[in-house]
Formats: C-alpha cells, sequence, structure tokens
C-alpha cells in the first residue's frame, strides 16, 4: 500500500479540530503587535491564550532592542553549529547569566525547548539504564522517551505510592553497570499543579537516581526570584538537571539545560545531536535573551502583577459558579462537564459576542465528557481586561452549566 494513501485513515488527536476548524479552532491567526489585546478574525480580543507571562514581548524597551540587534548582527550570524563556527563569547555569557539565574554551576543553551530536551532524555541514557516519567508528561517528555533506548516505566501523575513503585521496580531490576533517570515537570502546562519535587527527592536515599526537571512554565514566574518551581517549593538543590525554555516567560524561542555538575554539560556538547548537527541560535536572539533575563531579574514586580492577574482571574470565576482547578501556577484551568460541541460553543461564545479569546481541549487530551478552558494571565493584563472577561463567563453560564448538567445525567445514567 502507498504510504500516503494510508494518511487519510490514520487519524490525529486532533481529529475533527483539524479538518473542520482549521483558521478557528486550531491554526487560529492572532493578529497585529504581541499583547492582552490582538486581532482575530478581524476584530478585536482579551487574548488568554498567550504564555507571555511577563508581558516582555510587548515590552517596549525589549521590542526596542530588539530592532537595534537585528540591524547590528543580522539574523544569519553567527553560521554552523556551535561545534564548528557558530560559538562566541555571547552565547558563553548568556550560559553563565542562566546557570547564575537558576542557581546551578553550569548551562548549556539549545535551539529549542521540544527539540532541546528530546535530545538531553535521548543523550544522557543509554540500553542499560532505566527512565521513569509521570504519566502527564508533555509530549515533547514522551517524544524524549521514545528516542531513548533506556527501559522506560512510567507512573500515575504525582502519585509518591506509583512513583516509589516504578523505582523499586527499576533498581530490582537494574544492573551494577545501569542508571536511573527520573523526568517530570516542575509546573505542569494544562492543569496548572506542580510537579511532587519534595516527595521524589526524598526517596534519593532510598533508591539513588538523578532527576531531570523540565520547568518551562516556572521559569522566570516561580520562586521569589523567579528561578523556579524548586526554588518555590524549597528543594531546588535536589534537582539534578534543571531545563528551562525561553517560549513562556521569556516569549522568545530557545532553551537551556543547567546542572551542579560540569562533567554533565561536557558530556552534553558531545553528545546532544540536535545542537551537533544544527546552526547555532541567531545572535539577535542570544543578545536578546540575555536582554531578557536581565530585565526579569530586575524587574520583580512584573511577578507580583502576574499573580495579582491571576488571583483576580481565580477569583472571580469561582464567585460566578465555575470549577477553576486548585493551579499552583498561573496557568488558570476552567473544568466543566461537556462535550467537544460545549467547548466549541463556549470559544465561540467568548470569542464572537464578548471579544474574548480562549482556547479549550476536550478529549483525549483530558478524560471523556470533560471540557478544560485554559486561561493563561500576564502581567500585561489590566483590572479592565479581567472585568470584561468575567462578564463575558457570566453571560455564558447558563448554557455552559445547562450542558455541564446534561452530560453528567448521561454518563450516571
Amino acid at each position: 500500500m502507498d504510504l500516503f494513501d494510508k494518511l487519510p485513515d490514520r487519524p490525529s488527536p486532533l481529529g475533527e479540530f483539524t479538518s473542520e476548524g482549521y483558521g478557528y479552532y486550531t491554526y487560529p491567526k492572532l493578529e497585529g503587535p504581541l499583547g492582552p489585546e490582538m486581532k482575530f478574525n478581524g476584530d478585536d480580543v482579551i487574548v488568554w491564550s498567550i504564555n507571555d507571562y511577563l508581558g516582555v514581548g510587548s515590552n517596549e524597551e525589549v521590542k526596542e532592542y530588539d530592532a537595534e540587534i537585528a540591524q547590528d548582527y543580522s539574523l544569519s550570524s553567527p553560521m554552523g553549529a556551535r561545534l564548528m563556527t557558530g560559538n562566541s563569547s555571547e552565547h558563553e555569557k548568556l550560559e553563565e547569566e542562566l546557570a547564575d539565574f537558576v542557581h546551578k554551576n553550569d548551562a548549556f543553551l539549545l535551539n529549542y525547548g521540544y527539540q532541546g530536551i528530546m535530545s538531553v532524555i535521548h543523550a544522557l541514557v543509554d540500553r542499560k539504564d532505566y527512565l521513569i516519567y509521570d504519566e502527564l508528561s508533555h509530549a515533547c517528555i514522551v517524544d524524549g522517551k521514545q528516542l531513548a533506548m533506556a527501559e522506560k516505566y512510567v507512573f500515575q501523575h504525582n502519585d509518591i505510592e506509583s512513583f516509589e513503585k516504578q523505582l523499586e521496580r527499576a533498581h530490582r531490576n537494574k544492573r551494577d553497570d545501569s542508571a536511573v533517570l527520573v523526568v517530570t515537570e516542575g509546573a505542569f502546562g494544562m492543569t496548572g499543579d506542580l510537579g511532587i519535587l519534595e516527595e521524589m527527592i526524598a526517596l534519593k536515599e532510598k533508591y539513588p537516581f538523578r532527576l531531570l526537571v523540565d520547568d518551562a512554565h516556572g521559569v522566570g514566574t516561580m520562586g521569589e526570584d523567579g528561578s523556579g518551581t524548586g526554588t518555590h517549593l524549597g528543594c531546588h538543590d535536589g534537582i539534578d538537571l534543571y531545563f528551562g525554555t525561553f517560549a513562556k516567560a521569556f516569549a522568545l524561542i530557545g532553551a537551556f539545560v543547567a546542572t551542579d555538575d560540569e562533567r554533565v554539560v561536557e558530556f552534553l556538547k558531545a553528545n546532544v545531536r540536535s545542537q551537533i548537527f544544527a546552526k547555532s541560535v541567531p545572535m539577535p536572539i542570544v543578545k536578546s535573551a540575555r536582554k531578557r533575563l536581565e530585565m526579569i531579574r530586575n524587574n520583580p514586580q512584573w511577578r507580583e502583577k502576574l499573580w495579582e492577574n491571576t488571583n483576580m482571574l481565580r477569583e472571580g470565576l469561582r464567585d460566578i459558579g465555575y470549577n477553576v482547578l486548585p493551579a499552583e501556577c498561573p496557568v488558570t484551568p476552567v473544568l466543566t462537564k461537556g462535550s467537544t460541541d460545549l467547548c466549541q460553543l463556549i470559544m465561540r461564545k467568548l470569542r464572537e459576542e464578548h471579544g474574548v479569546f480562549v482556547s479549550g481541549v476536550t478529549y483525549p487530551v483530558v478524560p471523556k465528557g470533560t471540557v478544560l478552558i485554559r486561561l493563561i494571565p500576564t502581567a500585561a493584563h489590566t483590572e479592565e481586561h479581567i472585568e470584561q472577561t468575567l462578564k463575558g463567563f457570566d453571560a455564558i453560564k447558563d448554557v455552559v452549566f445547562a450542558e455541564a448538567k446534561k452530560m453528567e445525567q448521561k454518563m450516571t445514567a
């Protein structure tokens, strides 16, 4: 059978969202300058779907700096992979500053977050090793797991008993030259809950392992200095490999992995294939990352405003009657019973009737009969943005709650 002939009958998990909702539910075009107010289908909307947590992407000083350095260097420089001709003192300074920011001794710059953590996992473990990961890990960790040659075990989400069971299983089966790598997230981007890092780290004495934490949503937003979820929880020293991305709080492209053991960075420099065989991060992005990091460190009021907006939004939604999950990072998930049709209806009514752009997911991302609307507050949102959004949610609540009741009755019948 021809490969291409098979593709129409091999549906995506996104299913009808992709085929029937292209340009609206999937691949929507948010246009105009990046910020909490943008254009969608020609209309002004308040946007709650962009991870620019600290408002860095719409900051005028950042935008002016980006324009200047693009003029100075162009996006072409440097050419080649860092291993060959693409390294520079700017790249190395950024790594030093990132390591200092997240309280680690050394860091390694990566081109992309998704690709980067896949390659790091792939490089670290071999076929004699064991890889243990949380069942709700992001797709990039799942894909990294697929690449890795190690034996893989999965534990139930944030379940310490399930985690210990898999640790015990790995140690029971491992050889003298086997090692154990555990991968989880600092802040889970869909539900907003934090990884159980303290409890996991406490098991290191009983079952030695190394811990890699993907803190894409925590770096810049969590901890009193923005250095991440480990700092927030008071267990940062127990994280052996700290992974952060620029795609959220930095509003940029790129990522890094940081550690206290310099042997690890030396190993990764020689073994992370997506860096060895790929063009170096362009100079304007490197310099912009340094600028953004400096501003994040020097403006703690941005984090304060982010959390102020987060709490105001959550309290308002709960007052209206919505089920807001008890998220511990700024991600604000609203959960209700309902079908794919209800998910689409919520998005459509809020966007078209109330000028509020939200994104939602249904099965298989969440259990069948469930709708999750995920809102991303930022420091750039204003009280007026929040008030208008709450008015929109209030206006559609009768429809949402009625549909939720129907679904609940159907599921219990």
